[in-house]
């Protein structure tokens, strides 16, 4: 995976809820597992901004319900920095749920804004995205 540039700050914990941001049929996930991460022995890893999740669906339409599915965080509440200076926090947390490990979303569009480290990091997903912050 590529770096993002900013200093994130790891805001999710496992098994945090969240929004489905997309219109796969979710509407509400919780998060299982952070792929790809890494973690000092004894500490519980957790998520920050652009990072692969594992989560499992909570409330949407009764198929997916129940099913584990791979993720993106698009947005976090818990502040970070950017390079520049400047500290973004957003309204709430929330995933763009992926077809495959390629990156492809399931969804065709996303409600609400993304941050720009999820650009650099997943194209395709910014790209059915309405806006980037």
């Amino acid at each position: 995976m590529k770096a993002i540039s900013a200093r994130a700050t790891e805001g999710l914990n496992i098994g945090s809820w969240m929004i489905s941001a997309d219109n796969s049929g979710a509407k509400m996930v919780k998060i299982v597992s952070v792929k790809k991460s890494k973690a000092k022995k004894g500490k519980q890893v957790a998520a920050k901004m652009a990072d692969w999740v594992k989560i499992s669906v909570k409330k949407g339409i009764p198929d997916m319900k129940g099913k584990v599915f791979d993720a993106v965080v698009i947005r976090q509440k818990k502040p970070y920095r950017r390079l520049n200076g400047e500290r973004i926090a957003f309204e709430d947390n929330a995933v763009a749920i992926l077809k495959d490990d390629k990156g492809n979303p399931k969804g065709t569009q996303i409600k609400g804004p993304i941050a720009r480290e999820v650009l650099e990091r997943w194209p395709q997903v910014a790209k059915i995205a309405s806006m980037v912050y």
